[in-house]
């Protein structure tokens, strides 16, 4: 029997176009695995989360430290769901490093 082909969806131009975890900017396959190990089934779960929270419950969830790039990611998902426009990750960079510093 082959393997299934995995076929990446593409991103939404906005939030009202998301369907899938993975038609988030930011998020691939990986992403959204973790975010389904945290609770988070589809897009509209992000709508009002402290994105922040999503990264501790992740490193709670996984037993380890998740690399803070993962916060940005979370930061931006989280707006985008929020009706931002999308942005990469590395934007939220800076403003993750002046709420939360160095994790």
């Amino acid at each position: 029997m082959a393997a299934a082909t995995v076929i990446k969806s593409p991103k939404a131009a906005s939030a009202a176009e998301c369907a899938t975890l993975e038609q988030l900017p930011n998020i691939g396959p990986s992403l959204a695995a973790d975010l389904r190990s945290i609770g988070i089934a589809r897009p509209a779960d992000l709508r009002g989360q402290d994105a922040y929270a999503l990264y501790r419950k992740l490193c709670t969830a996984s037993g380890q430290r998740q690399d803070p790039c993962v916060l940005d990611t979370f930061m931006a998902a989280v707006d985008f769901m929020n009706g931002a426009a999308a942005a990469p990750w590395w934007r939220y960079t800076p403003q993750r490093k002046a709420q939360f510093g160095q994790l």
